[in-house]
């Protein structure tokens, strides 16, 4: 069996296992792997297969990693618009109680709101920053 159909059946059961494990970074050493074999199909011997396959999939796997450093951090799910849709809506707080916490009607039901750490309480429109429990954590508008 020719060193390019290896190295392209090491490719494909990398994909496989990226398929089955949902990680990308297999699939950056399966782009290695390819690479390999793109290197034997051009008649480089083993040692240059071998460079290809670690230069490709490890540098692709190092500029991912980089990449994805220097993304910001996603809010949790409590604070994330994605997941909880009630983030960015508005509420109207009459008044406040003496423990910092104030009840309103959203949705049809009562909500305790707590203004977000920081913040002093002050009625009127606010903005809803996080959903802890049954707590909404809002920012004066």
């Amino acid at each position: 069996m020719a060193n390019s159909t290896i190295w392209w059946l090491i490719a494909g059961a990398t994909v496989v296992l990226e398929l089955l494990s949902g990680t990308v970074y297999l699939l950056m050493l399966a782009a290695g792997f390819g690479a390999a074999a793109l290197t034997a199909h051009l008649g480089g011997g083993l040692v240059a297969q071998l460079m290809a396959a670690a230069i490709v999939g490890v540098g692709a796997v190092a500029i991912w990693y980089v990449i994805k450093r220097r993304r910001p951090a996603s809010p949790g799910a409590s604070a994330n618009r994605n997941i909880n849709l009630d983030i960015g809506e508005s509420v109207h707080v009459d008044a406040w109680n003496a423990d910092g916490t104030a009840t309103v009607r959203y949705r049809g039901s009562q909500w305790t709101v707590v203004p977000r750490a920081g913040s002093a309480p002050s009625t009127g429109e606010h903005r809803i920053a996080e959903v802890v429990g049954s707590r909404l954590i809002v920012d004066k508008i």
